[in-house]
């Protein structure tokens, strides 16, 4: 075990082998788990990390999209402490250990690339997606316990968009799509006029249904056309935003409340706004 005695930041920070900094690092995961490490990394177990590895994780994609390489090299250790702390727990228990899940995640590769590490051959990425679900497919019915159904392993936690965008990319990669996108535009006009109908009677669960029939829809465009349906959907709340806070600035200069302004002039407000931040 590292004694925290034995560590120096100015040495660590000029090693270059991955292996005895990987090392170093389990050696102080399993420092702060002993008796006389730290009270509270010795108090968490899998339960009460797992908002801090989702934390972890959209830290990192937050850094992705600012385009913060130094932020994402900070958030990316912190995501791999994540699976450090988790993999000491599970020695602790008995359960498995970082060699564990070393090796798991090894073998799955290999397993899941016959096109480079086996002798397969493949014409372009989108056989090698659909060969990927196959091979899912043949490891879930391995799995005695385990659903073979190809959505069987989406995490249900996702946010909703992206939990949609998965299931009509795995139904997509097994030939269950549409052939383009104006066919999801058209479906999109048809769902719509099914919510309109559903509200004029007044049916509040069928009207929950229609509304997610069209986002459902919705995403099946933005996916069509190759766009991240979440980060246009972020780009628009930021967008709503930035022309909202400048809605309150206009006001704010002529001395008026904003909430109490009547709805025609929160709306004139509004498209100066729009025009102001096209």
């Amino acid at each position: 075990m590292q004694d925290k005695r034995d560590i120096r930041l100015g040495e660590v920070a000029q090693l270059e082998d991955s292996c005895r900094l990987f090392r170093m690092l389990l050696d102080i995961m399993a420092t702060l788990r002993s008796e006389h490490g730290c009270m509270w990394d010795r108090e968490q177990n899998h339960q009460s990390l797992k908002k801090n590895l989702i934390e972890e994780t959209y830290e990192a994609v937050e850094s992705i999209e600012k385009k913060d390489m130094a932020g994402l090299k900070e958030e990316l250790g912190d995501l791999l402490l994540q699976v450090v702390f988790h993999s000491r727990i599970g020695s602790e228990n008995s359960d498995f250990d970082i060699n564990d899940v070393l090796k798991t995640i090894i073998s799955k590769l290999v397993r899941r690339h016959p096109h480079v590490f086996g002798s397969q051959k493949v014409k372009d990425s989108e056989e090698i997606l659909a060969n990927w679900e196959e091979i899912k497919k043949r490891e879930r019915k391995q799995k005695k316990k385990e659903s073979d159904s190809i959505f069987s392993n989406i995490p249900s936690i996702l946010p909703a968009l992206h939990y949609a965008y998965e299931i009509q990319r795995r139904a997509a990669r097994l030939g269950f799509d549409w052939d383009s996108a104006a066919e999801v535009f058209d479906k999109i006009k048809e769902e719509t006029l099914e919510l309109k109908k559903v509200l004029k009677l007044g049916d509040l669960e069928a009207t929950k249904q229609e509304i997610g029939d069209l986002l459902f829809s919705a995403v099946n465009l933005s996916r069509k056309l190759g766009i991240d349906c979440e980060e246009s959907l972020k780009l628009t709340c930021k967008k709503f935003i930035d022309r909202f806070d400048l809605m309150e600035k206009y006001a704010e200069k002529k001395n008026l409340e904003f909430k109490d302004l009547p709805l025609g002039e929160k709306e004139k407000l509004w498209q100066k706004a729009k025009q102001e931040l096209l």
